[in-house]
């Protein structure tokens, strides 16, 4: 009997030993396909998925720039879980060390990683829907819907002519598939928290409201390209505005011409008919000439106080400017710069 009893247990040690390493042999496999690290980029990369995206799109990006070890595990888990009749847009970090399963994971859960949107030096409506799309999935022409609807700018408090003033230049967070209306709910809640309480007391103090501030900023940044400047700068027109004299500035003549690389502003420029011409019109202009920066808005809110109601740019071009308090002061000033102008042949 126990000869043969040993090669029967032989034999099941064999089947054991066998089902043991063939266990093991998945679950290796399994290993690798699921957990072990798959994506080796240098640093932190993002890979972006749209409306226009398929899989195969998705595997081209992360061929590229994820360094993959094995993209065809990645393939076979992502068909195995169902991703890729269940892709959802994003912007979506994979990170060195990243396994198949966390990738797959966040991407099947949608779980985005919010990106950083800046939108500064800009001037016309365009130029900002531009930059927008550019940083995130919307279009231009989501922004430019909105923003040239009146009915929606009313809503938020604005017109189609300031609207662009409830964007305050700074770094914000957002999904990259924010919509375009989202977006602009965001800038109004960071509009409100901008405008707090004493800077709508220091706008009240000027007469102004924030919208009036943030004009007159966009000028006086227009006006001189020294920051230290804005507050005096800022004096001299809210003096100008209270005396009920004519602005009469230069960037407002070349925003109504179209064209912000004058160097000269003749008499025939000054003549353009537009609400936009301060030589023309009194008060300010009914829109800013670019969305101003934080510092040129304090510069009005916390402005110089002086007498000075006449500026004209230096004559050594280094663009500071003379400032006066009279008009033969002025006049003197200026005929120094139209004589530069004219000895380097400026026209």
């Amino acid at each position: 009997m126990e000869k043969q009893y040993r090669p029967k247990r032989s034999f099941l040690i064999l089947l054991l030993t066998l089902f043991i390493l063939i266990i093991a042999g998945f679950g290796f496999r399994g290993y690798g396909l699921l957990y072990k690290p798959a994506f080796q980029p240098q640093q932190t990369q993002f890979v972006y998925i749209d409306e226009k995206k398929d899989f195969n799109d998705l595997c081209d990006q992360l061929f590229q720039i994820a360094q993959p070890h094995h993209i065809n595990n990645f393939k076979r888990l992502a068909t195995l879980m169902k991703y890729p009749e269940n892709m959802k847009t994003g912007r979506y970090a994979v990170e060195p060390g990243m396994s198949n399963l966390t990738l797959l994971n966040n991407l099947r859960r949608g779980q985005q990683t919010a990106t950083r949107i800046t939108f500064n030096n800009i001037r016309l409506k365009e130029d900002l829907a531009e930059r927008l799309a550019e940083q995130l999935m919307i279009s231009k022409e989501d922004i430019l819907r909105l923003i040239d609807d009146s009915a929606y700018c009313e809503s938020l408090g604005f017109s189609t002519e300031t609207i662009i003033t409830l964007f305050i230049p700074n770094t914000y967070e957002v999904y990259w598939t924010l919509s375009a209306d989202r977006l602009l709910e965001r800038m109004k809640r960071e509009y409100d928290a901008f405008w707090t309480d004493k800077r709508l007391d220091k706008a009240k103090a000027v007469g102004m409201t924030p919208v009036e501030v943030s004009i007159l900023a966009s000028i006086v940044e227009e006006e001189t390209a020294v920051a230290d400047e804005y507050p005096v700068v800022a004096g001299l027109y809210i003096n100008r505005l209270k005396r009920g004299i004519p602005l009469q500035a230069d960037p407002t003549v070349k925003f109504a011409v179209g064209d912000f690389s004058l160097q000269r502003i003749l008499f025939e420029h000054l003549e353009i008919e537009s609400p936009y011409n301060t030589y023309k019109y009194a008060g300010l202009p009914p829109g800013p000439l670019r969305i101003p920066s934080i510092r040129g808005i304090d510069s009005v809110l916390d402005h110089m106080n002086h007498n000075y109601l006449y500026m004209c740019a230096k004559e050594d071009f280094s663009g500071r400017h003379n400032f006066a308090v009279t008009l033969a002061e002025h006049n003197r000033n200026a005929n120094r710069y139209r004589a530069e102008l004219n000895r380097r042949n400026i026209r």
